[in-house]
């Protein structure tokens, strides 16, 4: 495809609400469309328009919000990617030249002659014509190494560099996408040993269950199944309240009277399906307590915290544990010394930031291993009213960057309210926050 001159070229800009501004001959022409692949869709139509009259090849330069794009458009649609005038050779990722193979070096003696009914005349110890240890040892691999393919990049499939892809244009994906994978990855890893993460916080509704249901989703389906979360409250959990129910009514309690044979050598490994709560879209299991029946009648004491999370590790390589409010109970206490990796789960209202903020605070006084389970804590801020400014999110977000590890911001989404919590359900920029989130979590265990 010929590229025409840039007096001829076109400019297209790509909103972020999806609709576009095609300028042609400096007249600006409205692009009605609501998403951004319809909008290059219908920019590359209407300069093969162009270049149907015009019977030449357009250059289109493409501005959106994931970059600045040249493309040359046919009369038949058909675009290519064009480097910008000046630009280097490589500046797109084409293959830098091969160097020219080096000549031979000169020999230093001349070499011997040859003899058509033997080895080689003078030479004491003459090398076989076929030494096949010495060929192994010489001769580079057929095989692809480790590293080759984990250095292998696939294409993008976000934005208009996916676009482009999906054109027959292959192009390497942009920062963000590149950022996403990075998360993606480290979620999916697997860990020798089971990993236990706790989500606290003092206060009730500060979107512990929350963050304990989306966490545990990102790891199961990233990650791959051995995921659960488990209700650690005395008083009147509701993890089973915003997850799918199995199809029996099992609590802890009854995974504690069974747990001599789900510990014993004729256990199977399907036996605990009678005791957790199958999540089928998000793939992780959930073992409930019981919100109906008062605290006294289910009395969980830290030696049951042991006996059941025993069971946990032999089931699942990863237990999030959703806690209650009281930091004195036993149940609470033994809970953090199983703990790997700490979350704290607040709202940006100022009492329920407080209270994590007090709980870090004690757990740092509480010895060395609480301390340092502190120090490596993520903060999960979850806008939990629509009405919050930037600034009163950004003034908790900060806080919690002098008090833990990571802090990673949740936006408002109308489907984290009420009812079941399914990841599918969110906005893209809620499930993109909690895979940061969990992908946080996830480098937390590289030391553990």
């Amino acid at each position: 495809m010929r590229d025409s001159s840039n007096d001829d070229g076109l400019n297209a800009t790509i909103h972020p609400d999806g609709s576009a501004v095609l300028v042609v001959d400096e007249t600006p022409h409205a692009i009605s469309t609501t998403s951004a692949e319809d909008a290059r869709r219908e920019i590359v139509h209407l300069t093969a328009q162009i270049a149907r009259q015009l019977d030449t090849p357009i250059r289109v330069i493409v501005t959106e919000p994931d970059g600045t794009w040249p493309l040359v458009v046919d009369g038949d649609e058909h675009v290519e990617f064009a480097a910008p005038a000046g630009g280097s050779p490589n500046a797109y990722g084409s293959a830098p030249a091969r160097p020219a193979a080096a000549a031979p070096a000169a020999p230093t003696e001349p070499a011997p002659a040859r003899s058509a009914a033997g080895p080689v005349r003078g030479s004491a110890n003459p090398r076989p014509a076929h030494d096949a240890r010495v060929v192994r040892a010489e001769r580079e691999t057929f095989l692809t190494s480790a590293h080759d393919n984990d250095n292998r990049e696939d294409p993008a499939t976000r934005g208009f560099r996916g676009a482009m892809t999906r054109m027959g244009i292959r192009m390497a994906p942009g920062a963000e996408e590149r950022s996403e994978r990075t998360d993606q990855m480290d979620v999916a890893h697997h860990w020798p040993g089971p990993r236990t993460i706790a989500v606290v916080n003092g206060k009730g509704g500060s979107g512990k269950t929350p963050t304990t249901i989306l966490l545990a989703a990102v790891f199961a389906r990233f990650g791959g199944a051995g995921v659960l979360a488990w209700d650690n409250n005395q008083t009147r959990g509701t993890l089973g309240w915003r997850t799918e129910q199995g199809p029996h009514e099992a609590t802890l309690h009854d995974m504690l009277g069974a747990s001599d044979h789900l510990l014993s050598a004729d256990a199977q490994a399907a036996d605990v399906a009678n005791f957790v709560h199958h999540q089928r879209q998000d793939r992780f299991d959930v073992l409930r307590s019981q919100p109906i029946a008062l605290a006294s009648e289910q009395r969980v004491s830290a030696e049951d915290v042991d006996r059941i999370y025993s069971v946990a590790a032999r089931y699942y390589r990863l237990v999030v544990m959703d806690s209650g409010n009281d930091e004195s109970d036993p149940l609470w206490q033994r809970m953090i010394d199983h703990t790997d990796q700490l979350v704290v789960a607040t709202t940006t209202r100022d009492e329920h930031a407080e209270a994590g903020a007090l709980l870090l605070d004690a757990l740092t006084e509480r010895d060395e291993r609480s301390a340092a389970l502190a120090r490596n804590a993520v903060a999960v801020v979850s806008q939990a009213d629509q009405r919050s400014t930037a600034s009163e999110v950004r003034r908790i977000v900060d806080g919690y960057k002098q008090l833990t590890r990571d802090v990673v911001q949740v936006p408002f989404d109308p489907a984290m309210i009420d009812g079941h919590l399914h990841y599918s359900a969110l906005r893209p920029a809620t499930q993109r926050a909690w895979l940061a989130a969990a992908a946080s979590v996830a480098r937390g265990f590289q030391g553990a």
